[in-house]
């Protein structure tokens, strides 16, 4: 795994919990570059120099500006551990049901590194997991993010609500969310894009909420709908 770019690097860098090693192109003088290099060296990690063209042939996404990080396997944390933060500081947890689109992963993860929730809760099947584009897309905010990988969303669930934490599933036909009280901590489901939240995933959810749209199309992108859920839900 690996992430390319100053800023997804940077991100990578400061986290210091998943980086091998750092690659840098040979040559570099302008001032962020020579900064970054900076910070690598006082990180500890182990960097080395190399020709443009070896970091091209190392490249997925032809945007490397000169720094390849190198990765270890994301890590995951236990649901638990995102459960009792959540409870602990009033914050918030998303889960992810049915979330398969890498770029609506990675943009949710961004999103929520923003919005300073506890954690993202995603399933082990028919879901998107941490891989290098959903790093690269969440510009390293992955780094700074616990993401529980769960076997049962609903059995996720019950955890969730037996620490006192409401859940809402986020749908059509729900209560406003305007006029839906979100503070504290609380779980905000999102569903697939094609599917929506699961029919009894939805059940064991304390409520429904809904974004109110005034244009002829009625439905929003995965990530667009998470972000303004979240952040209504910390205004």
């Amino acid at each position: 795994m690996n992430v390319e770019g100053k800023n997804a690097v940077r991100e990578a860098v400061a986290s210091a919990k998943t980086v091998d090693k750092v690659l840098v192109q040979n040559g570099l003088r302008d001032a962020e570059s020579r900064k970054l290099v900076s910070e690598i060296k006082e990180s500890g990690i182990k960097f080395s120099f190399a020709d443009k063209s070896v970091l091209d042939k190392l490249s997925t996404t032809k945007k490397h500006q000169g720094f390849i990080a190198f990765l270890s396997d994301f890590s995951y944390c236990d649901e638990e551990d995102i459960i009792e933060d959540a409870s602990k500081n009033g914050s918030v947890i998303l889960v992810l049901d049915g979330i398969e689109d890498p770029h609506n992963l990675g943009s949710i993860i961004r999103v929520g590194e923003c919005g300073g929730v506890a954690g993202i809760i995603i399933g082990k099947h028919r879901s998107a997991t941490v891989t290098d584009a959903v790093m690269r897309i969440s510009e390293g905010s992955a780094n700074h993010v616990k993401v529980a990988k769960v076997t049962n969303i609903n059995a996720a669930l019950e955890k969730i609500k037996a620490a006192n934490i409401f859940a809402y599933a986020l749908e059509l036909g729900g209560e406003n969310i305007y006029d839906t009280i979100l503070t504290g901590a609380i779980a905000i489901v999102v569903g697939g894009e094609d599917t929506g939240v699961n029919a009894l995933t939805k059940k064991i959810c304390d409520g429904v909420i809904t974004i109110p749209m005034f244009g002829k199309i009625n439905s929003l992108n995965a990530s667009v709908a998470c972000g303004i859920a979240l952040f209504e839900s910390v205004r």
